[in-house]
């Protein structure tokens, strides 16, 4: 969705769509616009709720299941299990991903590791196309004319111009650009704590051939699940970076983090989206 800096600002109804590598602080932003005024929409919260609700209880049962105490009150059906996933804890979505490497360090073989991969990145599709829905349903059953959906750091490997395409006729997409101090900080920061991250099948492949070879492991169970998190999330922040700016320059606008950080309410919201888009369509 394009228009100008005075066409956003009258917009009555306004529905934008945040976009940026994890870290970025776009939660923290979305969390600046009132409640009572923005309908917030998470694709995570969504995918771990939705699209990978089973898949993820599942995985939590086939674990109890190897307690032999949780094995019997499973077997009986005497226990309920059920995860809990909000937007600000998501730890069961991340879990359910994994990482790739020793099974005796909690990793997962590469056969399993790319289908739990695959039903993310279907699930995120997913998410994304459910936006025009929930933008229906906050204004017709709610009552909110705003809505902010709060993308997951992952749109940007998706691959499906459709799905880019629904977000772009139905939200004004930003971008928001990390500046080199942060981007830093955000590299050491989960080098330091690998979580599981979603990553696009031919960067995998090509990532893990370089990492077994400069380790010296003869496949993926060899490897430590952490190191290669660890070795392999520069790369990733990298190849993602020319992606999340050629989605802004095709369908969106961007904005500077460093700007976006002294945001404090929504007024500052409105009036420093306004001036991105003021410089960047001339």
């Amino acid at each position: 969705m394009k228009m100008s800096a005075q066409e956003f600002i009258d917009w009555k109804s306004k529905r934008i769509t945040l976009l940026a590598m994890s870290g970025a602080g776009k939660t923290t932003l979305a969390d600046k616009l009132p409640k009572t005024k923005w309908y917030h929409y998470s694709g995570d919260y969504r995918i771990g709720t939705k699209y990978l609700k089973e898949p993820i209880l599942d995985n939590i049962k086939r674990h109890a299941m190897s307690v032999p105490f949780l094995r019997e009150l499973l077997r009986a059906d005497s226990l309920y299990i059920k995860s809990k996933i909000s937007f600000d804890n998501l730890t069961a979505v991340s879990s359910f991903l994994g990482k790739l490497g020793e099974a005796n360090k909690g990793g997962l073989s590469l056969k399993e590791f790319k289908y739990r991969q695959n039903l993310h990145r279907q699930a995120e599709i997913e998410a994304m196309r459910d936006v025009p829905a929930f933008i229906h349903n906050a204004e017709d059953i709610y009552g909110y004319q705003n809505f902010i959906n709060d993308a997951g750091g992952s749109v940007c490997e998706l691959d499906c111009p459709e799905t880019l395409e629904v977000l772009a006729e139905n939200t004004l997409i930003i971008y928001i650009k990390i500046p080199p101090d942060l981007e830093q900080t955000i590299i050491n920061r989960a080098k330091s704590d690998p979580k599981p991250l979603y990553y696009r099948e031919a960067f995998l492949d090509e990532k893990l051939t370089e990492f077994l070879a400069l380790k010296n492991y003869a496949s993926t169970d060899e490897m430590p699940p952490d190191e290669f998190v660890s070795w392999v999330f520069p790369e990733l922040f990298k190849s993602r970076v020319p992606r999340y700016e050629a989605i802004a320059n095709k369908y969106g606008y961007t904005i500077d983090g460093n700007d976006m950080a002294k945001v404090e309410n929504e007024d500052e919201f409105i009036a420093l989206i306004a001036t991105a888009l003021a410089k960047q369509t001339g």
